[in-house]
């Protein structure tokens, strides 16, 4: 039983407890404890192996009556308690709540008075028009259901790319403690870093290829095996993804990662050129007849077809083939160029760890400095900061900054949400007192286009505000963006000098990259928050930096690029 696995059968109790109409604390309480796994680095059935009930209750916002549910779950891999909650209620209203937009009033509807119990049935009824039938319960709303329908479809077919990578570094790192491995990496979507993932692909070179396939074919992350040969097998793991591993001879790998990294769109202009060139492409070379003129390189396949080589994010059949065959590909922003954080959560909020484990967190990769970002007062479901909080933790950052002095810079930050009507949460008195005021939408989604840039303008308006968070307020096959006029907040960011958010959350990717593309020619500038919440999942810098390779961005374009003196002068 993994922590995904954990997490939805936690999201699962608390809508069902919803439906029922229990104690809201009660419902807070799996809500609240769902929300920090998803950013816990550790297992828990690990834990509870090492260190039995105990040790699960000395994790935060786990008290032992909910450590007794999960170590049913870890031992036995159900738990009687939502057997029972799921019998209280119509059949499968579980699975009608997990459709994005779906309240637990109206699940509880169409589960009950119309007996609806699938997908393919909800579908159906809607497209009838019944609902509307209902009083309280409009076109909106049937269209709010189809599009969460859509949504809820995707989600089931593809992981998102902060589930797939961690899972692809885990294949790979046992691999590599199980066989003498020369060469291997992930392929595919994952490379191209894509926002989520269909399966995923791995690419190698070994000398002994059964002992690698006999490895791969019984890793513990195996559920069950779809296919096994001497060159590539396929296996389903226990987290519901499909994982591919292919071996490769040395002169043939670059040419695999060619062809197994590009979308559908990329590779076939690429092998348009090579025909063009009287040349053949596939998988093991480049080849001028029977003679193989590339193969072992990978840039050397796009230099023998007259192309620079093309970064692995870019690779979508878009525009890149143009540029790469002026030789005007841009030199991409690189995880080595970052030298700092701007989106943290401490324990102030709704965070896990104190500001000196985060300190110290930064210092140990590197960094020149990080910005703690707690949410504002208006925020209450996170614990949002009072006056007299803001204050407790100022004293602190000045502390730990006094005793890091020379190691890092911590920045007194704030994540202050952005009103209905467009005006910052706390008075100017208090936001002139931040290091870095970042602005974000937590509320209030429904607002139509006008109405959200609106608010959005209105509050670049405020001289303090630096940057605007996750600026679509998208979660990934959950909620979809909102409307926004991206050029018009586009031209104001840049008279402002204000910054966009490129959120590193894996959920989140926020802003997308077609965005951060254009946002680039107008000549925004952006910063990557990981929007953590617990010191290890500064990890995700690596989501937020493919995203700024995705929209080709450079160094140049990246604030978390720069060094403390010239991050101190824009931030003047």
């Amino acid at each position: 039983m993994t922590n995904q696995q954990i997490i939805s059968v936690l999201n699962e109790i608390s809508e069902l407890l919803t439906v029922k109409g229990e104690n809201k604390f009660k419902i807070r309480a799996y809500e609240k404890l769902a929300r920090f796994l998803a950013s816990y680095p550790y297992e828990l059935k690990d834990i509870y192996k090492e260190k039995g009930i105990n040790g699960l209750t000395e994790i935060p916002n786990l008290g032992e009556g909910i450590a007794k549910k999960i170590v049913e779950l870890i031992d036995k891999g159900k738990l009687n308690y939502l057997e029972e909650l799921k019998k209280s209620l119509p059949e499968n209203i579980d699975l009608l709540l997990k459709i994005p937009g779906m309240g637990p009033k109206t699940a509880f509807l169409l589960g009950d008075k119309f007996k609806i119990k699938t997908i393919a049935e909800l579908e159906k009824f809607l497209l009838s028009g019944k609902l509307r039938e209902v009083k309280g319960y409009g076109e909106k709303v049937e269209q709010k259901l189809l599009k969460g329908i859509e949504l809820y479809k995707k989600g089931e077919k593809r992981k998102l790319l902060g589930e797939a990578y961690p899972i692809a570094m885990k294949i790979i790192i046992e691999l590599k403690k199980m066989v003498n491995i020369d060469f291997i990496t992930p392929a595919g979507s994952l490379r191209r870093m894509e926002d989520t993932i269909g399966d995923i692909d791995i690419l190698a070179i070994c000398k002994d290829k059964q002992k690698l396939m006999d490895a791969f074919t019984t890793l513990e992350l195996v559920d069950n095996v779809i296919a096994k040969g001497e060159k590539k097998s396929s296996v389903h793991l226990m987290s519901g993804i499909q994982a591919d591993i292919r071996i490769f001879n040395k002169d043939e790998i670059g040419a695999a990662l060619q062809y197994f990294t590009g979308n559908k769109e990329h590779n076939v202009l690429i092998r348009e050129i090579a025909v063009k060139k009287g040349l053949t492409l596939n998988e093991y070379g480049l080849f001028k007849g029977n003679k193989k003129i590339a193969g072992e390189k990978e840039a050397d396949i796009y230099k023998k077809l007259g192309l620079k080589c093309i970064p692995p994010e870019l690779r979508l059949g878009g525009e890149e083939i143009q540029f790469a065959m002026k030789r005007n590909i841009p030199e991409l922003i690189d995880y080595n160029d970052i030298k700092g954080d701007f989106h943290i959560h401490s324990k102030y909020s709704d965070g896990k760890d104190d500001i000196e484990t985060l300190a110290k967190e930064g210092i140990k990769r590197g960094y020149s400095y990080i910005a703690i970002t707690d949410h504002s007062v208006s925020l209450k479901v996170a614990n949002g900061l009072s006056v007299e909080n803001l204050e407790k933790q100022w004293y602190e950052i000045d502390r730990i900054n006094k005793k890091y002095k020379n190691k890092i810079w911590i920045l007194k930050g704030i994540e202050s949400d952005i009103l209905p009507d467009g005006s910052l949460d706390y008075p100017d008195e208090i936001l002139q007192k931040f290091d870095l005021v970042i602005g974000s939408i937590h509320t209030h989604f429904k607002m139509d286009k006008k109405e959200m840039t609106e608010r959005i303008l209105k509050a670049m308006d405020n001289k303090y505000l630096k940057v605007i968070g996750h600026i679509s307020g998208r979660l990934i096959n959950f909620r979809e963006p909102y409307e926004i006029d991206y050029v018009s907040i586009f031209k104001k960011a840049v008279k402002k000098n204000i910054a966009l958010e490129i959120n590193a959350q894996p959920e989140r990717l926020d802003i997308a990259d077609i965005y951060i593309k254009e946002g680039k020619k107008y000549g925004v500038k952006f910063i990557i928050g990981t929007d953590s919440h617990i010191a290890e999942s500064f990890d995700y810098i690596i989501y937020g930096v493919g995203k700024a390779r995705r929209g080709w961005l450079e160094e140049k374009d990246v604030i978390n690029t720069y060094t403390i003196e010239k991050l101190r002068h824009w931030l003047m």
